[in-house]
């Protein structure tokens, strides 16, 4: 009994120790499949890290795609905007449906493919993955096909079918908000500065490698390209493009190469600083097998290398191209494939360093210092004009301030008066000025056309633009700053202190005339997707006159006599069919169908409800029976039809009660009143939808196509300075005096 007293406690504690925990009890977690969305779009979140992530994949399918020019266009660091356009061989029209899925390539078919890889491109990830965190357009055409195709992709597969539309040669492929379904990522990269710099950064590099190709770089809506560079033969031409004359005049030329099988074979070429060259930060530049990556082993030994030799540790300017087997590269170690796998890597560097340490060391005992020669009159530091003094400036005295009233604001990537502007031009730098002249003159011959024309009577009419050029105005044109659109009609420019409103219609209409006449007989062509009876366009053409007038009885045709007109001006232009297709590259068959139309501007297309007036006043308003007339006349139909006329749908934002439904507006007008609340489901959207496109649409080609090509094509007609084309509405100068009394 006593042995049972005193266990009893013992047991109770005992069991007291021993009782499970609930947490010791728990289920594992169950294993679940993610849903396939899921997988992509972190798969898309590891290839598509940044903006800067999206413009490399794009711009390597362009060069896989064998382009001679690749251009880039960015808006808010990249989130908002990336369009790539490229002139390669284009996408087939059969494998749009397939373009945007996961794992869909034609670099290569079997795992055994990556030993011999040359293309850039490989996983058939990258299009993919940016259609899950973002909105892609692609638009494209092959070489012989009349028409291109755009579609519209989104989480890698098609959103409607492609549609036929006019297009350029090779391929353009636009991303917008990116990120949109990412907001943690997003809201980071948009506190952040860095992202079009990493763009432009990116694009440099491409272009000093690839040096036979075109790139070009800017912000949505900048007029000037921050990359700008030309295909050329020499790659040293190249990096005095990107990166500046200081630079390239500072870099020698290496080589260096190993076919020994037991330890190294590879073949490396490229340029590295001198000890003249001095920067804060190492600038890298390294393609493996014409592939862009880094190699921090390679870097830092080559950092070793000049902080050695060098004083005070000078940071050096590098580009390496090195070309080993395909099979010595791993290609597949880095989701973005910015970096690579060598073999025989640590043999390579140390070789490759060797070289470096060598070249500079016989470079440091060659240390040049450059000198300005600068005439030190006053005639040649100061510029002659009536209203300044000339008289020597003394040690102490300030320079002359701009007066307030004349200070323009001005780019500040062409800053005025830079200080070689005032310096004496030297017998030395007579060589460098011709080739940048011959420079100059050659990229102006690739950017507008000849002006000399076989016909005398199309050499007349360009002499005709010549003689009744206004130099006032060529200046304004040629240097003015676009503001904004201020009516349906008139654009805000700047040129100095005087603010002007702008005719656009009249401004287009001269210009593409002009472009008429320069492109006569070497035009590109716009193939309609589906071509139309000159005949019915005629007969709407006349239908929309009788529109306009009103229905005015004196006015009006019967049926039979409109069709008589337009048979007898289809008729005529089929007779002249063989003349407008070889100079204007106006096609009609012989069957009367329009299927082909002139480019008169590069990325620009006419507004094509115009086709109807266009070929009526061919047919009306032109004088075949005298050659330079006959030109003129045509030259003049086609400069109405491609001039930037306002849309025919009103514009939404001065009349949305048009686009408000029948019953809407009887209600309205009667005594129900329906509530703002469902005004939304009153409009015409489809309709509103169309109207609000067209219209950004013109904005944006006045903008980004008219006015740089005003720029360097239009020679304003002296009848614009009286004809209201263009209008002072302010002047700096007098707004100063009038305000200053206040």
């Amino acid at each position: 009994m006593e042995l049972h007293e005193q266990e009893q406690p013992y047991q109770m504690a005992v069991e007291y120790e021993v009782v499970p925990s609930p947490a010791v009890t728990t289920e594992p977690p169950i294993i679940r499949r993610l849903d396939e969305s899921v997988v992509n779009r972190i798969a898309a979140g590891e290839v598509i890290q940044r903006p800067v992530s999206a413009v490399k994949e794009l711009i390597e399918n362009s060069l896989d795609a064998h382009s001679s020019s690749i251009n880039v266009v960015v808006k808010d660091g990249g989130l908002k905007l990336i369009q790539v356009s490229d002139d390669g061989h284009g996408i087939r029209y059969e494998d749009l449906s397939i373009l945007c899925e996961r794992h869909t390539t034609s670099k290569l078919s079997s795992f055994e493919d990556l030993q011999s890889i040359k293309s850039m491109g490989f996983r058939g990830e990258a299009l993919a993955s940016m259609t899950y965190v973002g909105h892609v357009t692609v638009t494209t055409i092959t070489e012989g096909k009349l028409h291109g195709y755009r579609v519209s992709y989104r989480d890698g597969v098609m959103e409607h079918e492609p549609k036929a539309c006019a297009a350029v040669k090779g391929t353009q492929i636009m991303i917008e908000n990116l990120f949109y379904n990412m907001s943690a990522r997003r809201k980071s990269l948009q506190n952040t500065v860095c992202d079009y710099p990493k763009v432009v950064d990116l694009l440099s590099r491409f272009a000093i490698h690839h040096n036979n190709v075109s790139f070009s770089c800017r912000k949505h809506g900048a007029t000037r390209a921050d990359v700008q560079t030309i295909a050329t033969p020499s790659r040293l031409d190249a990096i005095k493009c990107v990166y500046g004359v200081p630079v390239a005049r500072n870099l020698m030329k290496i080589e260096v190469s190993d076919d020994d099988a037991s330890s190294s074979v590879f073949t490396m070429n490229g340029y590295v600083s001198n000890s003249n060259y001095i920067a804060k930060k190492t600038t890298m530049v390294l393609f493996i097998n014409d592939r862009l990556v880094e190699c921090s082993a390679l870097k830092r030994a080559i950092d070793i290398v000049y902080a050695a030799t060098l004083p005070k540790a000078s940071k050096p300017f590098v580009y390496i191209s090195l070309t080993l087997p395909p099979e010595h590269v791993d290609v597949n170690v880095h989701p973005t494939k910015k970096e690579v796998s060598l073999l025989n890597q640590e043999v390579i560097i140390e070789k490759i360093q060797s070289a470096v340490e060598a070249k500079l060391t016989n470079s440091n005992d060659e240390k040049v210092y450059n000198e300005q020669m600068v005439d030190p009159s006053p005639s040649a530091l100061i510029p002659y004009s009536k209203n300044t003094s000339i008289s020597p400036l003394g040690s102490g005295s300030k320079s002359q301030k701009v007066p307030v009233n004349k200070m323009v604001r001005t780019d500040s990537l062409d800053p005025a008066g830079r200080m070689h502007a005032y310096l004496q031009v030297k017998p030395g730098n007579l060589e460098m000025s011709s080739n940048l002249n011959i420079v100059r003159s050659s990229i102006r011959q690739r950017r507008i056309p000849k002006e000399n024309a076989d016909l005398t009577s199309i050499q007349e009419l360009l002499d005709d633009i010549d003689k009744s050029c206004h130099s006032g105005l060529l200046d304004t044109v040629r240097h003015c700053t676009y503001i904004g659109m201020a009516d349906d009609d008139f654009a805000l420019i700047q040129h100095n202190t005087n603010l002007y409103l702008a005719n656009v219609v009249n401004l287009s209409k001269e210009l593409m005339y002009q472009q008429v006449l320069r492109r006569f007989a070497h035009f590109n062509a716009i193939q309609l997707s589906e071509p139309v009876l000159v005949s019915k366009l005629i007969l709407l053409a006349l239908k929309e006159e009788e529109i306009d007038e009103e229905f005015n009885e004196e006015c009006n045709e019967d049926d039979d006599l409109k069709s008589k007109i337009a048979q007898m001006n289809t008729d005529l232009l089929k007779q002249k069919t063989e003349m407008l297709e070889e100079y204007f590259s106006v096609f009609i068959d012989p069957e009367g169908h329009l299927s082909r139309l002139p480019v008169v501007l590069e990325q620009y297309t006419p507004d094509m409800d115009r086709v109807p007036d266009f070929v009526l006043c061919l047919g009306n308003d032109v004088v075949w029976e005298d050659e330079k007339n006959c030109f003129q006349s045509i030259a003049a139909a086609i400069g109405n039809f491609y001039a930037m006329h306002p849309p025919l749908l009103p514009n939404p934002s001065d009349n949305l009660q048009f686009y408000k439904n029948e019953t809407s507006k009887r209600s309205h007008d009667g005594e129900n009143i329906i509530e703002e609340d469902h005004l939304e489901d009153e409009m015409e959207h489809e309709l509103l939808a169309e109207a609000e496109t067209a219209w950004a649409q013109r904005e944006w080609s006045i903008q980004h196509i008219l006015f740089p090509s005003m720029r360097l094509f239009l020679k304003p007609t002296t009848s614009m300075a009286g004809n209201g084309t263009f209008v002072q509405v302010a002047s700096l100068e007098k707004l100063y005096k009038t305000f200053e009394r206040c």
